[in-house]
């Protein structure tokens, strides 16, 4: 596991804290053209040979693999992705990095992960509230309050897109932590941080049916977040 995580230091050196962004702009635009590419790729050796200096021969050949594998993961990213797919290529990129590094590290030790300890009673229980939290539970707030949609889309409206639906994913997990974790006080504070930062909209806003709506919405998302909280550590017990 050491070892692992002497090339994961690497990898998180290389690729988030030693790399400007001017220099992901710049392999985005030119690819394997990119001087900027080079540089990376060399920083990333550079740092390995330092986290490995006093055992480079021992280790070399992995050194090699990782840094030689990194390039071509790279450049299959750059040449692949497209505006739509940025994101999903950035996750893609770095779970194939991390899959090298694995493989690497097993060929110096016994590095096996045994699934038997990964999935248990108790993580797909946390999985299955976890996609309750994020997914039934925005269905049946839209299906209870959607009766009641107050305003219709404005063509102006200077609004994220989808922003509203990520915001109550996000609360809902933070609630659902906070109770998992016996953290109840966290669950006031967050209500009175949205309270804050809505306090405008609904000042502004003459409509009354909006602010109910706005308040109805919060109201639902944070209680069937404390709902699912309080049954998962109820089944959990049971287990």
């Amino acid at each position: 596991m050491f070892i692992f995580l002497q090339f994961l230091l690497a990898h998180i050196l290389g690729d988030f804290v030693f790399q400007p962004e001017k220099w992901v702009k710049d392999k985005e635009e030119k690819k394997a053209k990119s001087v900027k590419l080079f540089f990376h790729i060399c920083i990333h050796a550079v740092l390995l040979l330092l986290i490995f200096i006093l055992n480079l021969k021992e280790y070399w050949l992995g050194i090699l693999c990782v840094v030689v594998s990194h390039y071509f993961i790279d450049i299959l990213k750059l040449y692949l992705q497209e505006k739509k797919t940025k994101r999903a290529w950035f996750f893609i990129d770095q779970i194939l990095h991390v899959l090298i590094l694995i493989i690497t590290t097993s060929f110096y030790v016994d590095f096996q992960i045994s699934t038997d300890k990964i999935i248990t009673d108790k993580t797909l229980l946390l999985l299955i509230f976890l996609l309750l939290v994020i997914y039934v539970s925005a269905i049946i707030i839209k299906i209870i309050i959607t009766q009641w949609n107050p305003e219709k889309k404005k063509e102006n409206d200077d609004s994220l897109a989808k922003a509203g639906r990520y915001i109550g994913i996000l609360e809902r997990l933070f609630v659902f932590t906070f109770v998992i974790t016996n953290h109840w006080e966290g669950i006031g504070f967050l209500l009175a941080a949205k309270s804050v930062f809505r306090f405008g909209d609904l000042t502004s806003s003459k409509d009354r049916k909006l602010t109910e709506y706005i308040l109805i919405g919060t109201l639902l998302s944070f209680g069937l977040a404390v709902f699912l909280g309080i049954l998962y550590l109820y089944i959990i017990n049971l287990l």
